[in-house]
């Protein structure tokens, strides 16, 4: 990448159409700017320039570079900004309201990590169904909100949406965990343990065994996501979460997820919101809500990779 200062001077020369303009402007001296062009133009083997008598025109070659260089000059900026935020950031409170899975899952790195770089920061973090995720968000008690099929509502606005495909959770010694995709009959050959009715995921589950035309009944039920984890960790049985609610605990090498065959199943989104209107957002609230998002990308793009097939 061309250095920062040559940037702005490329740009200053564009913009008034001189070097010696462009020198005063920048208190640089013309010849300086001057020696820097002819360098950069030996480098890229084309004129940037046109030098006429009264003025200096863009060549074709210089519109195709003052372009790059003003869209990586508001980058600079941009990262910048960022770079003032985060020194800016020495206390105060983040609050965050997610489903079970997420709030015991892939959060806790992120806030972890988070934490270690401003240990000024506060970090609260509640578990909810997803009516409890709309009420925090809608009171002010909650600055960030975590959920899987949050209802449309013109008071919050979505800041990230991430697709997720549900899955078969079970022991790294269960007979399922080497199989890759698995049948819906096949978990039926084992004790299963169900988020109740209380939970998105019961329905999702038994409107899949529906549509496969397979008969379910669950041996357990419960509305604790770190209990159903629990029983497919000791493997007494086997459970259904996304790949999200899990990651951590395929990292650790505690539990494993298997891709289900068909598509009786389906997708559903977990979307990332806040208010829409209210209180200006902290810096604090903005950096982990931009932490939380390039996790979750990262696990989306991981589950893209696993999904391919192998030559």
């Amino acid at each position: 990448m061309l250095h920062a200062r040559m940037l702005r001077y490329l740009d200053e020369v564009v913009r008034s159409e001189s070097i010696r303009q462009a020198a005063e402007r920048l208190h640089v001296s013309a010849s300086s700017i001057n020696r820097q062009i002819i360098a950069l133009e030996e480098d890229l083997g084309t004129p940037i320039f046109h030098r006429l008598p009264r003025r200096m025109r863009l060549t074709a070659a210089g519109e195709l570079l003052i372009s790059h260089i003003r869209e990586t000059l508001k980058q600079y900026e941009r990262v910048q900004a960022r770079l003032e935020e985060l020194r800016g950031i020495r206390g105060g409170e983040v609050r965050i309201a997610a489903m079970h899975g997420i709030a015991g899952g892939v959060l806790r790195p992120v806030v972890a990590n988070f934490r270690r770089n401003h240990p000024g920061v506060m970090i609260a973090i509640s578990a909810h169904v997803v009516q409890g995720i709309v009420d925090a968000l809608l009171s002010g008690e909650a600055d960030l909100g975590l959920a899987y099929k949050l209802p449309d509502n013109p008071n919050l606005v979505a800041t990230a949406v991430f697709p997720t495909q549900m899955g078969a959770v079970v022991a790294p010694s269960h007979p399922l965990a080497l199989r890759s995709p698995v049948a819906l009959s096949d978990c039926l050959q084992h004790p299963i343990v169900l988020a109740d009715e209380s939970m998105t995921i019961h329905r999702l589950i038994a409107d899949g065994f529906s549509r496969a035309g397979l008969s379910f009944r669950p041996n357990y039920l419960s509305n604790s996501v770190e209990f159903m984890k629990a029983m497919a960790r000791s493997g007494e049985a086997v459970t259904f979460l996304s790949r999200i609610d899990v990651a951590e605990d395929q990292r650790e090498g505690s539990l494993v997820f298997v891709p289900l065959q068909g598509h009786y199943i389906r997708r559903q989104e977990l979307t990332m919101a806040r208010r829409a209107r209210g209180t200006a957002i902290e810096p604090a609230v903005s950096v982990v809500e931009e932490d939380i998002r390039t996790a979750l990308k990262r696990l989306e793009d991981e589950a893209v990779v696993a999904a391919e097939p192998l030559m």
